[in-house]
């Protein structure tokens, strides 16, 4: 069960407003560990003051404490930042905006969410396959761990998934009702019951890498049958939020 009440807390610390902060990681891919951490992610905005002068700071704060045995990583980027990597093929960030696990939600965040369906690209493909060849190769160090190899498989998912419907969709029970994987509960439930760092020692290493080379290829495959256009279609959008955010005080 995820503490909202203690996580809201910890975002009312933050030094800057925030447009959301949301919860990514495993907990939002559908596989935490008893161990794992609380990952919040979001948007904070810096004052107009700050970011006029020469010297901009604090265009992304990281901060993790643990609070009541929980360790919590709290990292959100100045909304300016943030929404110049939505312009970019950068999955991660549109998870974020995404994800259904809120704690801290305003009406920017809505419109945000209704823009970011449009700087959608194909090419976000390539984030998902990128991010899939650095898991797999953490997979591939000894001794096998079953976390980087959920990585692979959520990330590839992912991936088809968007480029086949143009929907964020990153928890990996969801993605496998239509994928079917047979493996794919059982490598959950095993990471769900041990720690954060668990391996997998009986991993049968063809299996997987010939799972990981096909599902690599479906991804490369769909993307280049993608409906999805070439370049977002929001930038002016995103303009127009960044000025108004920029020019009021946010609650």
């Amino acid at each position: 069960m995820i503490d909202y009440e203690l996580l809201t807390k910890q975002v009312e610390r933050h030094p800057y407003p925030l447009l959301f902060a949301t919860i990514s990681g495993a907990h939002l891919y559908g596989f935490p560990s008893p161990d794992s951490d609380i990952d919040l992610r979001g948007v904070h905005l810096l004052p107009l003051t700050h970011v006029i002068g020469l010297d901009l700071a604090d265009e992304t704060v990281d901060k993790s404490c643990i609070e009541d045995g929980l360790e919590i990583d709290l990292v959100t980027h100045d909304v300016k930042k943030f929404f110049g990597l939505m312009l970019k093929k950068n999955g991660y960030v549109l998870e974020q905006v995404f994800s259904p696990l809120v704690v801290h939600t305003s009406p920017e965040h809505e419109e945000l969410k209704q823009i970011a369906v449009n700087c959608i690209t194909k090419h976000h493909a390539h984030h998902y396959l990128g991010f899939a060849a650095t898991q797999w190769k953490l997979f591939q160090k000894e001794p096998p761990r079953v976390k980087p190899l959920l990585y692979v498989f959520r990330v590839l998912l992912t991936g088809i998934h968007l480029m086949q419907t143009g929907k964020i969709e990153a928890n990996l029970r969801v993605l496998n009702e239509a994928a079917r994987l047979p493996f794919i509960d059982e490598l959950i439930d095993r990471k769900s019951a041990e720690p954060e760092k668990g391996g997998l020692p009986d991993a049968d290493m063809t299996f997987y890498e010939a799972e990981y080379e096909r599902l690599t290829r479906e991804l490369e495959s769909a993307s280049q049958v993608s409906k999805l256009p070439e370049v977002p279609r929001e930038k002016a959008a995103l303009n127009d939020l960044l000025v108004r955010v920029r020019m009021k005080e946010m609650p």
